[in-house]
């Protein structure tokens, strides 16, 4: 592919790509959440027989379901782009990612979608037990299709347990297990879905709070809000201490994505942490301008973070750009060099292969093996291909931390205020939960960026650019698609968030 007239095509894919994942990860969170919550109260109303439990867990099943079909109807849209926008992508490695995404689609998504008409039509068709594991499983399945899908996006940020072919000039799978199990993929996951538990425990919250404000539906919002501030409070502070393992293995396995986080440009021994910060509109990797306008940082916290150890180098921008032979942190013109020499031994290999010259592969094998880790590189066209949009990763990174602090002190305030029976009297903090709805939505979103923009130019982490990822096809094609999907996508939310609102004007005993 001739990638200096393939970026425009390739930049409508990424856009397309990107709007389908943002889209569709609106639906998810607050599917692995709810699940569970909803499961939970369940489980209340079969312990304790109350008849008004069995209500409430009727009233967020409704919503939940109604979440549940807007969002498969977007996920399935998301995977059909890697056949039609992504194909180099797919046949590439379509061996190793093929495989999670295909036990998601016939184990997890099968569980779910199963126990789901058992879960919403069941009622008072099977014993209460039978019931209620169904809607365990509906919540488990959902999850289990979260983490399916997270190994495969945890092995394009780590590949681990594959190897790269010469023979077919693809990467195969050498170890399923070491795949499923990558420090990354599990990482990844945990934090993924505890962001979604949070969201789903402000939604919660949130709408509950709504009917007090309202004066309506007074118990029922203090049994919802009592579930949803005790799951949301848990959770919250489970997503901080998995935030701080995710960092850990985001500097020792992408140190780019770090610094791009960090707006960090020069290495440091005991870099801290940018609490908060601004920085210098138009700063470039090697230029001699300061990287911030202004910052405040936490000393030390970022060498802990990412190294355990308040004394170790933090890797900069420039460093990992221009190299840091002190450090042993070589150039990326280096890097890319010897990417261009295993993309030359792979097409020598070929060409000896078609002659029949065995001693001529085994040599060129032996190249291609040594410099297969670095393949992707040769790609590149200049070192600073390397780094990622910069101001996008920090400001999200800041968002998505700023407000997961926000949301531990929320809860725990809501329970405490629960606890006191004040609630109801707090006016203007019943205001806040209702406007905080959307702010989990906001920082789930925002560490999505993180992790996908943080990770460009890379599909796959030093071993396949997005550029070379994507399929040969017209501009104009991926345009009209494009723009179809956005229609589709605002009629699917609309749709979807008119139903369910008019589900929460109604209320609960509407539904009972």
């Amino acid at each position: 592919m001739d990638l200096a007239t393939g970026i425009e095509h390739v930049d409508w894919s990424r856009l397309q790509f990107a709007v389908t994942a943002m889209f569709h990860f609106i639906f998810v969170p607050l599917t692995l959440g709810l699940g569970f919550i909803v499961a939970i109260m369940e489980t209340i109303y079969v312990k304790t027989g109350d008849e008004y439990w069995k209500m409430v867990t009727k009233f967020w099943m409704k919503l939940f379901a109604i979440n549940f079909v807007v969002g498969v109807s977007t996920g399935l849209i998301m995977e059909f782009q890697f056949g039609t926008n992504w194909s180099n992508y797919s046949w590439l490695v379509g061996d190793i990612f093929g495989a999670p995404l295909a036990i998601e689609g016939i184990v997890a998504f099968f569980l779910e979608a199963t126990f789901f008409a058992v879960m919403f039509f069941g009622w008072d068709k099977i014993s209460k037990g039978a019931h209620l594991f169904s809607t365990w499983m509906v919540a488990i399945g959902a999850n289990l299709s979260a983490l399916w899908i997270l190994v495969a996006n945890g092995w394009m940020t780590y590949p681990v347990g594959a190897h790269f072919n010469p023979e077919t000039a693809r990467n195969e799978m050498l170890s399923f297990a070491e795949i499923l199990f990558s420090p990354v993929a599990i990482t990844k996951f945990l934090h993924t879905v505890a962001s979604g538990y949070v969201v789903a425990a402000l939604f919660v919250v949130g709408i509950s709070a709504w009917y007090l404000l309202k004066g309506r539906e007074t118990q029922f919002a203090k049994r919802s809000i009592a579930v949803a501030a005790a799951f949301g409070l848990i959770t919250s502070i489970f997503l901080a201490m998995s935030g701080d393992e995710s960092g850990y293995e985001i500097a020792q396995k992408q140190p780019m994505k770090m610094a791009a986080m960090e707006g960090l440009y020069d290495g440091q021994t005991q870099a801290g942490v940018v609490a908060l910060g601004m920085l210098t509109p138009g700063k470039r990797p090697g230029d001699d301008r300061e990287p911030f306008l202004f910052d405040i940082y936490i000393p030390y916290a970022l060498s802990f973070m990412g190294y355990r150890d308040i004394n170790a180098f933090v890797p900069g921008i420039n460093d990992l750009v221009y190299g840091n032979p002190e450090q042993g942190i070589p150039a990326a013109s280096e890097l890319i060099e010897r990417g261009n020499l295993a993309q030359e031994s792979l097409a020598a290999f070929h060409d000896a292969r078609d002659r029949g010259d065995e001693i001529a592969m085994s040599q060129h094998r032996s190249v291609i093996e040594e410099h297969a880790p670095y393949i992707g590189y040769g790609y590149l066209s200049e070192p600073t291909d390397i780094v990622p949009p910069v101001a996008l990763t920090f400001y999200s990174f800041r968002v998505m931390v700023g407000l997961g602090v926000f949301f531990i002190v929320l809860f725990a305030a809501t329970f405490y205020f629960l606890r006191k029976n004040t609630l109801e009297n707090k006016t203007w903090f019943l205001r806040l939960c209702v406007l905080s709805i959307p702010l989990g939505f906001i920082a789930a979103q925002a560490g999505w960026l993180v992790a996908e923009v943080g990770r460009q130019p890379w599909a796959i982490q030093d071993l396949l650019p997005v550029q070379a990822a994507a399929t040969s096809i017209g501009a104009g094609a991926v345009q009209i698609t494009f723009w179809l999907f956005v229609l589709l996508f605002i009629i699917f939310f609309i749709a979807g968030f008119k139903i369910m609102l008019r589900q929460i004007v109604i209320g609960p005993q509407g539904g009972k």
